[in-house]
């Protein structure tokens, strides 16, 4: 019997790790993945500011699996009922398996858009937003553009200005633009006043309410035909889907059931939870819907190992926990504690500490301290 996990993003990596201490021995276990390093993507938009860090987030595969055997290779399509899948270097099938395969940042077709923007994805994305930034900040003037006022357009909005502020160059003006009528729009109001204060407070202007048209080389053209000019412009504004799954999310259930051999979770899918609200994509979302689809993976190559008779397995299902988010606004953040939200220093030690927890339980030797450092800069 084979079980395949396609991508080691956090939804595939922490499933992977979980089912090698689960599966039983005889079962073949694989995880491919086009990259030979896991990225800790939540860190990615402190790269803008520390590129000193870049080293310590992208953390080679060989170390952090067991048993399992890691395929390098790209995946360019799955069959998700026959359990068949087709990679660049040739064909790969599985009894059961999760498609785990991630998303591609979501340019919504708007003209001039793809070919003006800087999206933050990887680290040489990370590396590019800063490399630019720093120029303007040595020239001493600038505007930097940030299109999309989700978690990802918050954190590397705060950044920027925080390097603006850190290079004493007031000149350089940082703008988040923003389709619908907030910040953090599908969180809730009392954590979105919080995020817009916090980037009021570091120096962010924020424009909500503005639909975007197309993009110029050097301006964002809104559709009510007034302009933002730019010198650079960072794009976080969504994600699709990759080639593998026809540049579709599709939704599944929150069985995770993707099709009669496979289950899909993380940003590769939609997921409407128990309670039938859709769950917004993120990390912390991809690793508790791992928890799920280890028992149901499991559950579902025993039934197969049974030759698959009788009725289908009971398979678990998540449910999406709304408590417990926390967003960095530069050397600020914004913290929700069950029914409290929490800013100033309480919230961004919370935020560290989710960083560093991470890193230790992918690596328990590892040394974070150097991090946390890097991180936390100057500040103690």
């Amino acid at each position: 019997m084979h079980v395949a996990v396609l991508g080691a993003g956090y939804a595939g990596l922490a499933l992977t790790r979980s089912l090698e201490d689960d599966l039983p021995d005889d079962v073949a276990l694989t995880l491919v993945d086009e990259r030979d390093t896991h990225l800790v993507q939540h860190l990615v938009h402190r790269v803008v500011r520390r590129p000193a860090l870049a080293d310590d987030l992208q953390i080679p595969l060989a170390d952090l699996l067991d048993r399992a055997e890691h395929r390098q290779a790209h995946v360019e399509s799955v069959d998700a009922d026959a359990g068949e899948v087709a990679l660049a270097d040739g064909d790969l099938t599985y009894d059961v398996g999760a498609v785990c395969l991630g998303a591609r940042t979501d340019f919504h077709g708007l003209p001039g858009l793809a070919e003006h923007a800087t999206p933050l994805k990887r680290v040489h994305h990370a590396e590019t937003i800063h490399e630019d930034a720093l120029a303007l900040c040595e020239a001493g003037s600038g505007r930097i553009v940030v299109g999309g006022a989700g978690l990802s357009g918050v954190q590397v909005a705060g950044e920027l200005a925080a390097l603006a502020d850190e290079a004493a160059a007031p000149g350089v003006d940082v703008c988040l633009v923003e389709q619908a009528d907030h910040v953090a729009p599908t969180f809730e109001p009392d954590f979105q006043r919080a995020v817009a204060a916090e980037l009021r407070d570091r120096g962010v202007t924020v424009e909500t309410d503005r639909e975007i048209e197309r993009a110029t080389a050097d301006a964002l053209v809104l559709s009510d035909g007034t302009e933002r000019a730019f010198d650079h412009l960072v794009w976080t504004g969504g994600i699709a889907g990759g080639d593998a799954l026809g540049g579709r999310r599709p939704t599944v259930r929150a069985d995770l059931r993707l099709g009669k051999r496979t289950f899909g979770l993380g940003d590769a899918v939609r997921v409407v939870d128990a309670e039938g609200t859709p769950v917004p994509a993120s990390a912390k979302t991809a690793l508790e819907q791992a928890d799920v689809a280890t028992r149901n993976v499991t559950r579902l190559l025993e039934h197969r190992r049974g030759a698959g008779e009788g009725f289908e397995p009971r398979l678990g299902t998540y449910r999406y926990d709304t408590r417990g988010w926390v967003v960095s606004v530069g050397d600020g953040a914004v913290a929700t504690v069950g029914p409290s939200v929490l800013r100033g220093a309480a919230a961004e030690s919370l935020k560290t500490a989710v960083g560093t927890w991470y890193l230790q339980t992918l690596d328990p030797d590892r040394n974070v301290l150097g991090h946390v450092r890097s991180v936390l800069g100057s500040h103690d």
